[in-house]
């Protein structure tokens, strides 16, 4: 196994294959890319493609490296996908919890605001503030499902808290 880099700033990509003991050779080797155009990738001189980065993520057993290339690297994703923070399952299942405690006391009034089909001006306020709990309750899931898949990825481990 080669020597652990020193360089300072390292990138997701570049911490991610650390993380999984590989050095760059193995790494390109596993990915099917040059070892020149990784290290390219690394030090942010070329970005991954997006089969690069699904490719890494299975190799570096990193699921959440598919989210930090679609809400940082990709110019669609950018503007559209918001980044999934790793959690632990308590602090995840707190936060279901928590969204779900408001949702069902917002059900009510979504139905009422959206039975006849349209959002009044005096509904907007508390449609929006109920967009706002889906929208939360739908980052909560994002970071259960990224729990999952990296829990499942990690060979040998058992599910833990």
């Amino acid at each position: 196994m080669g020597q652990k880099s020193t360089r300072k700033n390292k990138n997701i990509y570049f911490t991610s294959r650390e993380a999984s003991g590989l050095t760059r050779d193995s790494a390109a080797e596993s990915l099917h890319i040059s070892r020149s155009r990784l290290e390219k990738i690394e030090y942010d001189a070329s970005l991954p493609t997006p089969e690069e980065v699904i490719a890494m993520s299975q190799t570096y057993h990193n699921p959440s490296l598919c989210n930090y290339y679609c809400s940082h690297d990709c110019s669609l994703g950018r503007e559209r996908i918001p980044e999934v923070k790793e959690k632990n399952l308590t602090q995840i299942t707190i936060e279901v919890l928590a969204t779900l405690n408001e949702l069902t006391g917002n059900k009510d009034r979504l139905i009422s605001i959206v039975s006849d089909g349209v959002i009044s001006e005096d509904e907007l306020p508390d449609f929006m503030s109920i967009k706002e709990n889906l929208k939360q309750m739908s980052m909560v899931i994002d970071s259960l499902n990224l729990w999952v898949e990296k829990t499942l990825s990690q060979k040998g481990n058992h599910f833990r808290t």
